[in-house]
């Protein structure tokens, strides 16, 4: 179905252009110089064909490698006079489609009609990307930058500070991603020694690398955004022409050659197979080790975990143990807990419930259940119904999760919903759990962070966490959109929480610059943006993975579209990072690994070792 076109012309104002190139009609651009004109014997090679239309390749190629050869005649009336291998001739007219705002146009031939068989029985090649010489050859795509208008920063903010659409760049397809799949969008393409960088999406189309160079390669074969690097050498694989399923995959393994046509759709570049993925190989093991880090019991090492556990409530059914067996077998049960995304008691149903106090015990039973050497005591604080986000009717909120034979809260004085526990001389706090400014406007319709002071139960030992859930990257757009950069949801709010958050950290490290602070959660962001650089710099905490010298590439909790990627943070004040032994934090890939059914939360949790002693 056609949503729109780029411009809808009168028919007194079409102009026509008479046997142009393939190469020509795309040009060196995003948009065609021949948008909204009529062509006339168009001469091109059948390639492939869809439902919906055919792809043809130039009989007369040019030299340049920025204009593609092959272009999408759009009609499903068209089908029958079109047959793979045969050289045609058409008229038609010149259409730049996308079904969204959002996305980049699609160069097209639509309105198809004289369609002439020239020629029969010709064999069709695909091109073949990558090899050893491909980015001298230009047939691999580039590593590290999307595209010119994002200024070498696709992470910039301001976000969408200009459009494709309208400033229509020329094609560098050597030195930016979507150039070069832009070069060869409706090209008939081989990918060899393919490599799954996702799991299928809710379509089965799955994110892949081919025999080429790639960037943030981590030790599962999958790619890891970095600073100013985010992998568009990836392209997503989309459903086989030939009416089949694509194998259920999982991040890296390795699947037979592909081959099929390059388009964009749905806001990414893809390729369209001709038939299903096919896994050869998988990585082995199939699920992540256990932690090694286990608790001593004393303040010289506690061990504390993290964990986005998607919306839980009593409600999750079967998911309820399943988190709680994770919590057990895979973190080992850490002597406290940041959770994120519990629900109120009756999950998603939108009326005045907001206590999760039922939600709350569910799990910890269930933690018990699957032979927890740790019983756990829950804390949280309810929010103001429908105040906090998330899924509507929901209430989620932070909460923390204790051993009571290790930990205790010192000095507890719970703070309501609305209190804003302030710090006090010492340092002490005002309320103790209690929320930092939860009636500021920087946290409308998010999670409110819930801080904490803690002993040892010898009362020697004093340390102070942060249990944070920022607002989400809801409202995003697509890497390979018309956006640039892309609009990162949410970031002027996040930074916005980040400086709340921070400044009040500072203030108890200027009331004691010695103390043991431990901040985590979801923040919903990456240590290179704005929000977390501000975050660092206002609370004067370190970075846990840097201080436990994790490699780069190895610092993921989360895998979306083509990158794994690291939302979920653990920070540390200054003097638990010195007191730090190496490698004592860990990310545990219970999520990212699996197949898609497999999944409990969309999240990694992360397990750290830690000297809290005074």
């Amino acid at each position: 179905m056609k949503f729109s076109s780029f411009a809808a012309l009168s028919a007194s104002l079409i102009s026509s252009a008479s046997a142009v190139t393939i190469a020509q009609i795309n040009g060196n651009r995003y948009l065609s110089p021949y948008q909204g004109q009529r062509v006339t014997d168009v001469r091109g090679l059948v390639t492939a064909k869809g439902p919906n239309g055919f792809w043809i390749r130039s009989t007369t190629p040019d030299s340049d490698d920025r204009t593609s050869e092959s272009i999408y005649v759009f009609g499903r009336a068209a089908l029958p006079n079109a047959t793979v291998g045969n050289v045609v001739s058409l008229n038609g007219r010149i259409t730049e489609y996308r079904s969204s705002p959002a996305y980049v146009y699609l160069t097209e031939i639509d309105q198809p009609s004289n369609i002439t068989t020239i020629s029969t029985g010709n064999s069709v090649k695909p091109r073949v990307l990558g090899g050893l010489i491909g980015t001298v050859l230009g047939t691999s795509p580039p590593t590290q930058q999307y595209i010119s208008l994002d200024n070498g920063d696709i992470f910039a903010v301001p976000n969408n500070v200009s459009q494709i659409s309208v400033v229509n760049p020329v094609l560098q397809p050597r030195l930016y991603g979507m150039d070069f799949w832009e070069s060869i969008n409706g090209e008939l393409v081989t990918v060899r020694s393919p490599r799954a960088v996702s799991r299928p999406n809710n379509f089965g189309d799955v994110w892949v690398v081919g025999n080429w160079i790639t960037t943030g390669n981590n030790d599962r074969g999958s790619l890891t955004v970095r600073d100013r690097d985010a992998n568009p050498e990836t392209v997503i694989i989309g459903s086989p022409l030939d009416g089949t399923d694509n194998a259920d995959v999982k991040l890296g393994d390795s699947l037979a050659d592909i081959t099929g046509v390059v388009t964009y759709t749905f806001g990414f570049y893809y390729i369209l197979p001709q038939t299903g993925l096919r896994v050869t190989s998988s990585k082995s093991p199939t699920r992540p080790p256990p932690t090694k880090l286990v608790s001593i019991g004393k303040c010289s090492g506690i061990t504390m975990g993290q964990y986005n556990v998607e919306n839980l409530s009593p409600k999750s059914g079967a998911l309820i143990g399943e988190i709680a067996a994770q919590i057990v077998n895979d973190l080992r049960s850490p002597d406290l807990l940041f959770i994120q995304e519990i629900q109120d008691n009756n999950g998603a149903t939108n009326d005045a419930v907001v206590d999760a106090n039922l939600t709350l015990s569910a799990l910890t039973s269930a933690i018990n259940a699957a032979s927890s050497t740790v019983s756990y005591t829950a804390v949280d604080i309810d929010p103001v119904d429908d105040q906090d986000g998330g899924q509507p009717g929901g209430n989620i909120r932070v909460a923390y999760l204790y051993n009571p034979k290790v930990l205790r809260l010192h000095n507890p004085r719970p703070g309501s919903s609305t209190d804003a526990t302030e710090v006090l001389p010492g340092p002490e706090l005002s309320f103790n759990p209690g929320r930092i400014d939860p009636t500021n406007e920087a946290w409308r319709a998010s999670r409110k962070p819930l801080v904490a002071a803690w002993e040892t139960l010898d009362g020697k030992n004093k340390f102070f966490t942060v249990n944070v859930h920022w607002t989400s990257k809801g409202g995003g757009s697509s890497l390979q959109g018309d956006a640039r950069p892309p609009v990162n949801g949410g970031v002027a709010q996040r930074n916005a929480q980040a400086q709340i958050t921070g400044d009040f950290i500072a203030q108890i490290l200027e009331e004691d610059s010695n103390a043991a602070i431990v901040s985590a959660g979801d923040y919903n962001e990456f240590t290179f943006v704005q929000p977390l650089e501000t975050f660092a710099s206002a609370s004067g905490l370190v970075d846990l993975d840097v201080a436990a010298g994790i490699l780069p590439v190895e610092r993921y909790t989360y895998t979306f579209d083509m990158n794994t990627q690291q939302l979920d943070h653990m920070y540390v004040s200054p003097k638990v990072a010195r007191l730090l032994r190496f490698p004592q934090f860990e990310h545990v890939h219970v999520s990212s690994w699996v197949l898609a059914d497999e999944v409990v939360s969309d999240h990694d949790p992360s397990v750290a070792k830690l000297n809290i002693c005074t």
